[in-house]
């Protein structure tokens, strides 16, 4: 036995053996993204899902849609820079369902 061992350092092996580390680490992008795009766009977006390294975000409107995908290439950066060690390849911005 090698007595007690950090939670942290249990579970950052338990996640590599399963081949998730890096995913995981990236979903925190989910709860980060209103403070990384502001609250303007926080307000007409919102994260879907991530998968592998390409972001899912919802778009509250078809003009919000076209102007935003435009602008993707600075929101990539945006995340990225949240994101430093593993970065997110794409951002996918599709139009939300309507109710």
């Amino acid at each position: 036995m090698t007595g007690p061992q950090r939670v942290e350092s249990i579970l950052s092996g338990v996640l590599e053996k399963h081949g998730v580390k890096d995913q995981v680490e990236r979903i925190s992008v989910l709860d980060a993204w209103p403070e990384i795009v502001g609250e303007k766009l926080g307000a007409v977006t919102k994260v879907k899902g991530l998968r592998d390294a390409v972001l899912f975000v919802e778009v509250r409107s078809s003009a919000w849609l076209m102007e935003l995908n435009m602008m993707k290439g600075e929101f990539l950066d945006q995340v990225n820079t949240h994101l430093v060690d593993l970065p997110v390849q794409r951002i996918v911005f599709v139009l939300a369902e309507t109710e």
